[in-house]
């Protein structure tokens, strides 16, 4: 049995092990592992080496048997690794009979993404969302040999090195639970005061959510012409940005960027974000970005429906959008295409395609519109003005005493229009008899 590290040397070199499991589909586990692999290098911790194995009945002690378990920390040490990264979720137990055993540090993909997300964060919302996840991911794991990467790092929440003492360390992790989820309260009450102030201004509104890396930023760049963090990276954007453009009709769109999905993404990292994907729940309608050039396309598109209907917005009107159609091979393109009946093919680095997305953004904002005949005095030209901002005018005519619109218009905003709605006349009966001449 090994003997714990003295000293929280930065971790620098990985072994990977990848799981396939009874309930995953075939070939599931090896694409979990390709993406873990990409998880991992973006925490620039070189990977010495990856593993594969089949998984028939998880064992309590470390999830896979005792044999298999004392061969991979003889190739991680024989490889020079110094963390053993298994990509699937480790009971505390797991996670610290691992390192008593082998001496190194062990994680799985949970703790991976966490960190992540504790390096990408940067607004204060962001920050305190990320530091309570991890605050309850480790809370279960406080005698473990290696506390939290970020610990090894140096920048740890948990203090200086040393030993202390269990309860006492315990106890200083609630309340920094307990501060965080008051921050937390505060800040989400201030996001939610500028949500309703965004939501009295007579604006429109679509949230662009969909798996990480799939160009969410870069189309919100280019419709916007916004400068959002767009770089070939997994979360590299944490934070929402809303963004306001100009339809092709005239009217005002608010778009605002969402975090990516991804599969096992912790649960914590969920409800801890739930403030910040409230923005998908408020919006009018979606657009559901993917990677056309992804052979994992159809696991990203049912991950992403399955955090929708977690976040309660699965029925949400939604634009489904293939990106990077510059980058994706043809015949690719045509399975898409029958396969996801409906869905638009762009390429937000070209703009190719985001003239008809454009058109089907002024088709759902208009099916929220509701119909109306108005006649707006001449000296409301404020009316006027705001409903070509709110809804869809089809026609205006200027007569002598105002202004005869044909439209379609929001319900919420229906104060603004209802008193100059025009009242049609009922139609007059025609006679079903011919009258009787009268006696000369």
């Amino acid at each position: 049995m090994a003997d714990f590290p003295l000293e929280n040397k930065p971790v620098q070199r990985a072994l990977l092990v990848g799981l396939q499991t009874p309930e995953m589909a075939a070939g599931e586990g090896e694409e979990l592992l390709g993406e873990l692999h990409e998880l991992v290098e973006n925490l620039n911790i070189e990977i010495t080496n990856s593993t594969f194995l089949t998984l028939r009945q998880p064992q309590p002690k470390f999830l896979i048997g005792s044999g298999k378990a004392a061969e991979l920390i003889a190739l991680a040490k024989a490889e020079g690794a110094d963390v053993i990264v298994i990509d699937s979720e480790l009971s505390p137990s797991q996670q610290r009979n691992w390192e008593k055993e082998s001496g190194l540090a062990v994680i799985d993909r949970q703790e991976v993404i966490l960190e992540i997300f504790a390096d990408r964060a940067q607004t204060r919302e962001a920050v305190l969302q990320v530091a309570l996840a991890r605050m309850e991911y480790s809370l279960p794991r406080l005698t473990r040999a290696w506390t939290h990467l970020s610990r090894q790092r140096g920048k740890g929440s948990m203090g200086g090195e040393g030993e202390t003492q269990l309860e006492q360390d315990r106890r200083v992790v609630r309340d920094r639970i307990a501060h965080l989820k008051e921050e937390l309260v505060q800040v989400i009450s201030q996001r939610a005061t500028q949500r309703r102030k965004r939501q009295r201004t007579p604006v429109p509104g679509t949230a662009i959510v969909g798996y990480t890396n799939a160009g969410k930023s870069s189309l919100l760049n280019k419709l916007t012409g916004a400068h959002v963090l767009a770089v070939n990276k997994l979360f590299a954007t944490l934070d929402p940005t809303t963004r306001q453009f100009v339809l092709p009709d005239g009217r005002t769109l608010l778009a605002t960027d969402t975090v990516g999905f991804i599969r096992r993404l912790p649960h914590k990292l969920v409800e801890a974000f739930k403030a910040t994907l409230e923005e998908v729940v408020v919006s009018d309608f979606l657009i559901h970005v993917l990677d056309a050039t992804n052979p994992n396309v159809a696991q990203h598109h049912a991950t992403t429906l399955e955090v929708l209907g977690e976040l309660g917005a699965a029925d949400k009107p939604t634009i489904t959008v293939f990106n990077k159609t510059d980058a994706t091979e043809a015949k690719t393109l045509t399975r898409l295409r029958a396969q996801y009946p409906g869905a638009l093919f762009i390429s937000a680095h070209t703009g190719a395609g985001l003239d008809v997305l454009l058109r089907r953004c002024e088709e759902l904002a208009i099916d929220n519109l509701v119909p109306a005949e108005l006649f707006i005095p001449h000296h409301r030209y404020d009316v006027v003005a705001k409903l070509h901002t709110v809804g869809h005018v089809k026609t205006q005519e200027s007569l002598d005493d105002g202004v005869k619109i044909i439209g379609r218009f929001p319900q919420k905003f229906s104060t603004l229009y209802t008193p100059f709605i025009v009242i049609a006349a009922p139609k007059k009966k025609s006679a079903t008899k011919r009258a009787r001449p009268t006696a000369g």
